[in-house]
């Protein structure tokens, strides 16, 4: 069982994902659905996501090793043998897809993990082309350590990595405007496009919401559910648009941004520290806003 291999659902999801992106061009233009492309961002999107895969072949010997062997080391000192009954992959999944609410979530409320989120996040527009559109440096947050634990209880690593793969597989779906609203049971438990629509949206009640990948309850639980509403349209993209359709600029700027801030002169070590894990928009003197400052003055 330790030698346990399943599908790379990564290598098989490509032509999927470029189906369906076609599909939707095709559905927006020929019956005139919600949505819309735009060349210069769907080509970005589509090199961020080049660039993602790239440099996650160019780590796989190094850090992926390094990630894959702390699994397997947590494996090995495993609380439960829990097996590879179905049961231990609907485990997995729902453990997953918790580990992945924190995962998501800490990367909004802490600047250093932003920096890698922020690539998602920085296009004006949504559609299937934006799901691609994914950092360079995602391993760098460390957020994958909240994975530790789901091996230590006696999850094999590889029906982990399984797990995350179909979890990930199942978002590309719910980054389009062409699908409205699904039947309320849906919407009530699984993440939808409708839910993550919200995420995308750069309106200040829609901030910091929706951190969901497939089941929505976990924002429900957590209180940081928003719902879609009709009243007030989603404005997609960053609350300070980048302005740019360069790759290197996307992946890059917000690390930028925190080396600039971390060594300006006469701050404090506390206050050096804060501008890189404290909250987005945080700064010691005051003159930005986070987003809980921001949702507070339209209180």
């Amino acid at each position: 069982m330790d030698d346990l291999t399943l599908p790379d659902i990564a290598a098989l999801a490509a032509p999927v994902y470029f189906a369906f992106l076609v599909f939707e061009i095709i559905i927006i233009v020929r019956f005139r659905r919600a949505g819309g492309y735009e060349r210069r961002d769907t080509v970005a999107s589509l090199l961020m996501g080049t660039g993602s895969i790239l440099s996650g072949i160019l780590l796989a010997s190094t850090v992926l090793a390094a990630i894959g062997g702390l699994y397997t080391f947590a494996y090995q000192y495993r609380l439960f043998d829990l097996g590879t009954s179905w049961w231990v992959f609907v485990l997995a999944f729902v453990l997953g897809d918790l580990v992945y609410y924190w995962v998501h979530r800490l990367e909004h409320e802490v600047r250093w993990g932003w920096a890698s989120h922020v690539v998602h996040h920085s296009s004006q527009h949504y559609n299937f082309s934006t799901a691609l559109r994914q950092s360079w440096f995602k391993f760098a947050t460390g957020t994958f350590l909240l994975s530790v634990p789901v091996a230590w209880i006696g999850v094999h690593p590889a029906i982990i990595a399984f797990s995350l793969s179909l979890n990930l597989f199942y978002q590309f779906f719910v980054h389009t405007e062409t699908v409205g609203r699904l039947h309320p049971w849906i919407e009530a438990i699984f993440n939808t496009p409708s839910h993550h629509r919200v995420h995308h949206g750069n309106n200040v009640r829609y901030l910091d919401a929706n951190y969901a990948g497939t089941l929505i309850v976990w924002d429900r639980l957590f209180g940081t559910f928003v719902p879609e509403d009709d009243d007030e349209p989603v404005r997609y993209g960053l609350v300070k648009d980048i302005g740019t359709f360069n790759p290197l600029r996307i992946a890059v700027h917000e690390y930028v941004g925190i080396a600039r801030d971390v060594f300006m002169p006469g701050l404090s070590l506390k206050e050096r520290l804060g501008y890189m894990f404290g909250p987005p928009g945080w700064s010691h003197d005051g003159s930005r806003q986070t987003s809980r400052q921001m949702k507070a003055g339209e209180a």
